[in-house]
């Protein structure tokens, strides 16, 4: 079994740029397939091309919280015009609720959120969860809208209550850089304690960069550092992570 990055943006400048480059390194680390998000309607198109263009790629379409929607109501035509033309699409993301950022008003993200969840469910999409400090909110909506396919939680930055909330949903966890950090107590203890099957793997390249490599531009090679952290913190073979967490990512996006 290979390593999946479940969450990693190459339609980004810092890493399409040299995308031949980024999926080299990758595979010969293992990585063998590559969930590539939409954040914004005016991306999208270049990160379908660049998935149409390279195998292992899988794009999902979503209208990210912390970008701005001047035109949300012809951007959520659009995303159902694509889910209803499109076999290729994996999920509906990355969508959210982020009150981590200055000024956040809920309404507004709900306001955003709250279609594309619907048509997450109309069309049987999983859908790629951004949540920061809002995990309660969240999970109010969910247990309303009811997905037939729940999906993955990126990054995810919860309490265990709200870990076990999401898992009884039938979603599953996002692990990433973060895990990396010592200080990281919370998370790293539930990455330890709850079963593997909770889990997938993920960069959020260029973002969120590991321990070790602050301030630098992440990239989906590193996925098997999180995986190696993770299988550490669990006292498992690197084998059975790899292998667990694919199976996951396989499982509800279908890859």
């Amino acid at each position: 079994m290979q390593l999946i990055d479940t969450h990693c943006h190459l339609d980004f400048p810092a890493l399409a740029d040299d995308i031949g480059t980024v999926l080299k390194r990758a595979r010969d680390k293992g990585v063998a397939r590559f969930v590539v998000p939409g954040v914004s309607e005016p991306h999208w198109s270049r990160l379908l091309a660049l998935c149409a263009a390279h195998s292992g790629l899988y794009p999902a379409l979503g209208l990210h919280p912390c970008f701005e929607h001047p035109d949300a109501e012809n951007d959520l035509c659009r995303l159902k015009l694509e889910l209803q033309n499109r076999s290729d699409l994996v999920a509906v993301g990355e969508i959210g609720l982020d009150l981590f950022i200055p000024q956040a008003e809920l309404q507004q993200q709900l306001d955003i959120l709250l279609p594309q969840l619907r048509l997450a469910k109309q069309f049987a999409k999983p859908v790629l969860l951004h949540v920061r400090k809002a995990h309660d909110q969240m999970l109010k909506q969910l247990r309303q809208v009811k997905l037939e396919r729940a999906g993955l939680v990126h990054a995810f930055s919860g309490s265990e209550q709200q870990a076990r909330e999401y898992l009884k949903l039938g979603f599953r966890l996002g692990i990433g850089g973060a895990v990396t950090y010592d200080r990281a107590t919370r998370l790293r203890r539930l990455v330890a304690e709850l079963p593997l099957e909770s889990f997938v793997l993920e960069t959020d390249s260029p973002d969120m960069p590991l321990l070790g490599y602050q301030g630098q531009v992440n990239y989906p090679e590193r996925v098997a550092k999180v995986a190696a952290v993770v299988a550490k913190l669990r006292q498992q073979p690197l084998e059975e992570v790899i292998e667990a967490t694919a199976a996951q990512s396989e499982m509800i996006l279908l890859l």
